[in-house]
């Protein structure tokens, strides 16, 4: 059994069934690498597959899931739950800046890294490209007696930490529970594999079962780390990986614990410690004098609020009464819990839809706070296919955030607009499955919320996340379709949908064109700041319709910018006409472009315009959301 899903309790009886499983299937297509079949969901999770493809029905109306065919495949819009964790946490915020700085400087890979229960979970990864690179993710669960941070953390363990640890050491021999490393099946340097007194090996003198094995000398290792202030991973996950790990504390307490990890054909356990520990312990104070100053300014905010005359006591009682005027009085429409991937899928949306995208579908719930509204009506569209407590659930996870790191029922029923008994079940099931704690009547998330899709999904590049969006386009126009990057001064094709037509656009993905005289060139360019046509190529004229007058051209990417598009009509090539719109990443900065292309008969410039741009547009929203939400904590990969 997973450690992930080891909780060691009986279900209490106000959980939340639906959600239970609801998670189960997540935890599957989580540990699948975010695809798996409707058929291997019901052999892996036990369930009927009546219930899998309810499931996975109301996955896919949130947006958390894909259904394409008999596969389910995990959306970028999951990452809004692992979002919220990283929000409330603030580390991520405060760190990852410090993080990225000492990998550029070091030319190493740097981590950070949280406690979860006997593992530590990723945070944050700034990994070097190399033909061998790390391939942890964000999310990802080690066995804490494996990894360099691991005995700092354990450093700060009750006695019943770990008896839980020695429990799953003792029931998990081989780490078959933390997929992200290879098995606990090597034993530990010179044992096992040597020879005896005598010139024969020692293998006789021990069955392999009781040899010692990787992470067998854990508690030796804490009470070195105790000792020094920092720890080592001296190829504990497997050969040639080393780390060097110092802790991050807060408050006296550790916080996070940021590691710099490399391999032996750079750098050996011991060279880590004289040459990279003394660069390690500034980058070090320079994150716990950040995590400082942002305290001093909350406790501040907080010293502020409590001596306001004007406003009531800063008791929780008086935030609840707060929570309850804002909600009701608010002069926007953003939900008190709405949290900002929700807020952000909805501008991005709405900015769409003002441009005539009426048949754009809906990305989700449009907040939290209109969760009741919102289940009630895919309840009445799907009927029994849809589980309202499944939808409702989840969406209690996202009711957290910055600003709210804490939450009492009260608040996150506020948050959500859900009933304070519908909140309290959904609570006290999260509790059971250990993605909330409780703590004198307040809740926070746990490091484990990242395990629900978050590590497959934080590797997903642009192409990725725009591909179904443009295959279903594609599908609708009956057109190809297209994502490409500015490269210089030309474009390069990163992903494409073709069609089926004897007379189409056949185009592959890698493909460059110079960007003056396409659709796809000119929403680029008219996004780059102080964008000069003298430092283009020369305008070479490629049909007769070609715009060579500098001047003219100017004038067109102006044009492009005011519009919001471009539309291109024979000018890369006879009968070749397309048009195209930006897309946004989260600053509003223009990061790619789709376009639509076809044959000059096939449409009047008109009709493109009135038909195919609002399309167009609506594609674009959705992948913008997604990749608002996708690159909240991480930078994704334009090509």
């Amino acid at each position: 059994m997973r450690s992930e899903i080891r909780t060691g309790a009986a279900v209490p009886a106000e959980a939340v069934t639906p959600l239970i499983r609801g998670i189960a299937v997540l935890r599957r297509l989580t540990e699948a690498d975010g695809s798996s079949s409707l058929s291997g969901l019901e052999r892996a999770t036990g369930l009927a597959r009546s219930t899998v493809d309810r499931i996975t029905a109301t996955l896919a109306r949130m947006g958390y899931v894909r259904l394409d065919g008999r596969d389910a495949v995990l959306a970028p819009r999951l990452m809004e739950l692992g979002n919220a964790y990283l929000s409330a946490l603030r580390l991520p915020r405060l760190l990852d800046g410090h993080a990225d700085a000492l990998a550029d400087e070091l030319d190493e890979s740097v981590s950070l890294a949280v406690g979860d229960r006997d593992g530590i979970r990723f945070i944050h990864q700034a990994t070097r490209r190399r033909a061998m690179s790390l391939s942890f993710r964000i999310g990802d669960l080690l066995p804490a007696e494996r990894t360099a941070p691991g005995p700092l953390f354990a450093t700060e363990w009750s006695e019943q930490e770990w008896a839980r640890w020695h429990e799953r050491r003792a029931a998990d021999p081989e780490d078959r529970g933390f997929p992200a490393v290879p098995a606990r099946s090597r034993p530990l340097d010179g044992q096992g594999d040597g020879e005896g007194e005598g010139g024969g090996r020692s293998d006789a003198a021990a069955p392999a079962a009781q040899l010692p094995t990787v992470g067998d000398d854990f508690e030796r290792r804490t009470a070195e780390a105790r000792e020094a202030g920092w720890a080592l991973d001296d190829q504990l996950i497997e050969p040639g990986l080393v780390a060097i790990s110092l802790p991050v504390r807060e408050a006296g307490r550790i916080a996070c614990v940021v590691s710099v990890v490399s391999h032996t054909s750079r750098h050996t356990a011991s060279d880590l410690q004289d040459t990279l520990l003394p660069r390690l312990r500034k980058a070090v104070t320079a994150m716990e004098r950040d995590l400082r100053e942002a305290r001093d300014v909350r406790d501040a905010h907080d010293a502020h609020d409590a001596h306001d005359v004007r406003k009531p006591r800063d008791s929780r009682e008086a935030r609840d009464s707060r929570g309850a005027q804002d909600s009701r009085g608010a002069s926007d429409s953003r939900g008190a819990g709405e949290s900002r991937d929700t807020q952000d899928s909805r501008d991005a949306q709405g900015s769409r839809d003002n441009q005539g995208s009426r048949d754009a579908r809906p990305v989700g719930p449009v907040a939290p706070s209109g969760l009741a509204t919102w289940t009630s009506a895919s309840k009445q569209e799907l009927g029994r296919e849809f589980i309202e407590s499944l939808a409702r659930g989840l969406t209690v996870i996202t009711a957290f955030g910055e600003g709210r790191p804490e939450l009492t029922l009260t608040e996150v029923a506020q948050a959500t607009g859900l009933a304070r008994a519908t909140a309290r079940r959904a609570l006290i099931t999260l509790e059971h499955l250990g993605y909330v704690t409780a703590h004198d009547r307040v809740f926070r998330l746990t490091p484990r919320v990242l395990g629900l899709g978050f590590p497959p999904l934080s590797r997903t590049s642009l192409p990725e996340i725009a591909a179904p969006h443009l295959t279903e386009l594609s599908q609708r126009l009956h057109d190809s379709v297209s994502l490409a990057i500015l490269a210089g001064d030309e474009i390069q094709y990163t992903g494409r949908v073709s069609t089926s037509r004897i007379m189409s656009v056949h185009i592959t993905v890698g493909s460059r064109l110079p960007a003056y005289p396409t659709a796809l060139g000119r929403v680029l360019l008219a996004d780059q700041p102080g964008t000069r046509v003298a430092d283009l190529r020369p305008l070479t004229p490629l049909t007769p319709r070609t715009i060579t007058d500098p001047a003219t051209f100017k004038a067109e990417l102006d044009r492009v910018r005011k519009a919001g598009y471009a539309l291109v009509d024979e000018e890369l090539e006879e009968g070749l006409r397309s048009v195209a719109v930006p897309v946004r990443e989260r600053g509003g900065r223009v990061v790619a472009a789709v376009n639509v292309a076809m044959h000059s008969s096939r449409r009047t410039p008109e009709e493109c315009v009135r038909d195919v741009l609002p399309q167009l547009h609506a594609t674009a929203g959705r992948i913008e959301s997604d990749l608002r939400v996708a690159g909240r904590f991480r930078r994704v990969p334009l090509g």
